[in-house]
């Protein structure tokens, strides 16, 4: 009964618009979904009792800690191909020495989020030093992005390394009104694979689940490889890109300290 009137609910909500693609045959972004932290402070069944609010075979693509030549681009090409848009979790420390690479993902649309500044599993350091490690990812993620070093994220969208949080630092994260990501489908890439092997486990994964938050990382040279075959394994099996934005919130000038 809930899950019907969820379904109900999803489909009744008039969709913001997805991007227009000239390519008939393109899988596309099929809506745009605005989330904000009080109705979604964290999401991800892999780590936490609720997800992102979708539709039996609807999917939301992340990747994780790029920036990095030339995978990343190989990912956006593949992206674009299809219409595609994504969201990247990106590590500052990439941002900063790539920082035109996360302008042009931003200029294809896709959502900026942020995965640190030195990839440290955070559950293993103090909540000040973890605390510190946030904030300089994001001041190097929107100094590459819009050209100011602040710790108040444009999209205040996070995921933990090795999804390693503690009480603490999704309290921290959660007064400051940012997200925590974790997922619902995980291609496992961080493991040494083929493209090809990489293709067949997230697809089985994901046709278990139906739908979901899946994850990738896009300086995996194999995740860039199987990139195009997944997006036409979506295609030809009816499921629907969904791209996540920020929910307009009012006062995201001034930095959080």
């Amino acid at each position: 009964m809930l899950a019907s009137a969820a379904t109900a609910l999803i489909a009744a909500a008039p969709p913001e618009s997805a991007p227009a693609c000239a390519r008939k045959d393109a899988l596309g972004t099929s809506r745009v979904l605005a989330i904000d932290a009080r109705t979604y402070p964290r999401v991800g069944l892999n780590s936490f009792p609720q997800s992102l609010p979708l539709a039996d075979h609807e999917v939301v693509l992340t990747f994780d800690d790029g920036p990095q030549p030339p995978y990343t681009q190989e990912v956006l090409a593949a992206l674009a191909h299809e219409c595609v848009r994504a969201t990247f979790f990106l590590v500052g420390k990439s941002s900063a020495a790539f920082p035109e690479l996360v302008r042009g993902v931003a200029a294809q649309g896709h959502t900026i989020a942020h995965h640190t500044w030195s990839h440290p599993m955070l559950s293993k350091i103090s909540v000040a030093q973890a605390k510190e490690d946030i904030d300089l990812g994001i001041a190097a993620d929107e100094m590459a992005l819009n050209g100011a070093s602040r710790t108040t994220p444009s999209t205040p969208f996070f995921r933990f390394h090795y999804f390693a949080s503690t009480p603490a630092t999704l309290d921290l994260l959660q007064s400051r009104g940012i997200i925590v990501f974790g997922a619902d489908v995980w291609a496992s890439d961080w493991e040494e694979m083929t493209a090809d092997q990489e293709l067949k486990l997230v697809t089985k994964r994901l046709d278990e689940s139906g739908k979901g938050i899946i994850l990738f990382h896009d300086p995996k040279a194999h995740t860039a490889a199987m990139m195009p075959a997944f997006l036409r394994y979506l295609h030809d099996s009816g499921y629907r890109v969904v791209h996540i934005v920020p929910a307009a919130t009012p006062q995201r000038n001034a930095d959080i300290h």
